[in-house]
């Protein structure tokens, strides 16, 4: 493979994702420009390129609404290319990649491999997951040197088939899928902000990849169309937001484990 063929294309709340698939990117030797599916770009550098490096994280064992709908939306232009997918999770998700390589398959793309990484919890507002902080540089470390792996493996042309395959289906199906099957498969509505803690001094509406959050009279409000990447509720300096949670227990940024 001509390492200038491929191209990593992402979705990432808190940074795990975007770490990872950087890793990955750098361990293989392709190139290292990424490309966020917020940016508009996206969509010609996988135009452009035979080779797509996808990379997102898995919520409830599926596919985040975002993803889904850029995948959908963008069908076409993923016929005849050659995807290895990563997702990264707090815990094992059964068929992760696998959520979107279905997807991929019908649309006329070929998978040339799987990779689930485990990676420090996103959801900020539980404490569910919670770990240390030296558990969770631990964690990092772990998932850097499967990522070295992983990316040996593919160059040797064995790559990993993670989440690939109808036992994984199976595991993820009766892992969470089967007792959250609403989660993810709209946009929520339930993101919730302390006007008594909220400056309104806009992060959150800046860093929203959905424009969910207005400023209206200095406060941040929420107009309905949240896909829980939690990346506002762990950025807001005043831990105003949330969205399962009452409160914030924790902002799991990727910055803090590295």
């Amino acid at each position: 493979m001509n390492n200038t063929d491929a191209v990593g294309i992402y979705f990432s709340g808190t940074g795990n994702t975007k770490y990872c698939l950087e890793r990955f990117m750098a361990a293989c030797k392709f190139s290292e420009d990424i490309y966020s599916i917020e940016m508009p770009e996206s969509v010609e550098q996988i135009k452009r390129h035979k080779f797509i490096v996808f990379a997102y994280p898995v919520y409830y064992s599926n596919l985040p609404k975002i993803v889904r709908d850029y995948i959908t939306a963008n069908k076409e232009i993923f016929r005849n290319k050659e995807i290895y997918i990563i997702s990264t999770m707090g815990l094992f998700s059964g068929d992760g990649t696998g959520c979107s390589a279905r997807l991929f398959k019908k649309y006329g793309a070929n998978i040339k491999g799987g990779l689930h990484i485990k990676m420090p919890d996103c959801i900020g507002d539980v404490k569910a997951l919670k770990k240390s902080l030296e558990q969770n540089r631990e964690i990092v470390k772990a998932a850097e040197l499967k990522i070295s792996e992983a990316a040996e493996k593919l160059l040797q042309g064995k790559p990993d088939k993670e989440g690939l395959g109808i036992f994984y289906h199976i595991a993820g199906l009766f892992g969470q899928r089967l007792y959250f099957p609403n989660k993810t498969k709209n946009y929520t509505d339930k993101l919730k902000i302390d006007h008594s803690k909220c400056i309104g001094c806009g992060k959150c509406v800046k860093i929203c990849p959905m424009y969910n959050i207005d400023i209206l009279n200095d406060k941040a409000v929420p107009k309905g169309k949240c896909t829980m990447c939690y990346r506002c509720i762990n950025s807001c300096p005043r831990q105003a937001l949330t969205l399962i949670g009452k409160e914030v227990i924790e902002q799991p940024l990727i910055e803090k484990y590295l």
